[in-house]
């Protein structure tokens, strides 16, 4: 039996809001670190070693989520300060977002068959390079689990967004354009908000890549529902 107040929705926001932030000052000691990723793993953490159930926690990280959506709609600010980037190569990004959203699904597909996955787990899987409302929803249409998709989800972006600068600047890759679009194509708004942090170019085509990659990734998932949907 938990104090009353752990179910409070002010104890599961206060507790996100204040790791989230610890998360902020340590990511300036440890670059590689996610705020998200640090934040997550002291919540799951705390509810372990305490044996608060996530219940009660739920009610405020539900609070916290409704305020994502005006969050998220805010991405459009600095998308339209830099669109003009967007416009003049629209036909090289649109191809590398649709490229990237393919390759994405294709190999999860590949590689979770090669290992063994059970179907239900590969539809989950697939959708894991979108933002999470649009992956759940896909995983629910094919008959996928939206709560493994979820999770698969979160776990793209922090690594995305943990690894990938590293990896295009092994690659070479270099320019606030290509940047913003590989990551916002692979790390969903998880990379779009580390890169805006740094970087407002960056993080404005990594929004529009983000968003545009939802959309690319819903219409090549049609077959998919068509076909698990008979």
């Amino acid at each position: 039996m938990t104090a009353p107040w752990f179910r409070d929705p002010l104890f599961g926001f206060s507790l996100s809001v204040i790791l989230y932030s610890a998360g902020l000052i340590a990511s300036k000691r440890f670059r590689w670190l996610h705020p998200l990723f640090f934040s997550s793993a002291g919540i799951i953490l705390l509810l372990v070693l305490t044996g608060i159930p996530y219940e009660d926690y739920e009610p405020g990280g539900q609070l916290l989520t409704f305020f994502l959506g005006p969050a998220t709609v805010a991405l459009g600010v600095p998308l339209y300060k830099h669109g003009e980037r967007i416009r003049e190569q629209l036909a090289a990004v649109l191809g590398g977002i649709t490229a990237g959203a393919v390759a994405s699904i294709v190999s999860t597909g590949l590689l979770l068959w090669a290992l063994g996955g059970s179907r239900e787990t590969i539809l989950s899987a697939l959708p894991k390079s979108v933002s999470s409302p649009i992956a759940v929803e896909l995983a629910r249409m094919t008959g996928g689990t939206p709560e493994t998709s979820a999770t698969l989800t979160v776990l793209t972006g922090l690594a995305g967004s943990m690894m990938g600068e590293s990896l295009l600047k092994l690659l070479r890759i270099r320019g606030d354009l290509p940047i913003g679009i590989a990551i916002g194509t692979a790390a969903h708004g998880i990379g779009t908000s580390r890169l805006l942090r740094r970087s407002e170019a960056q993080g404005s085509y990594s929004g529009f890549a983000m968003a545009m990659n939802g959309i690319v990734t819903g219409v090549l998932y049609i077959p998919l529902i068509w076909w698990f949907g008979r």
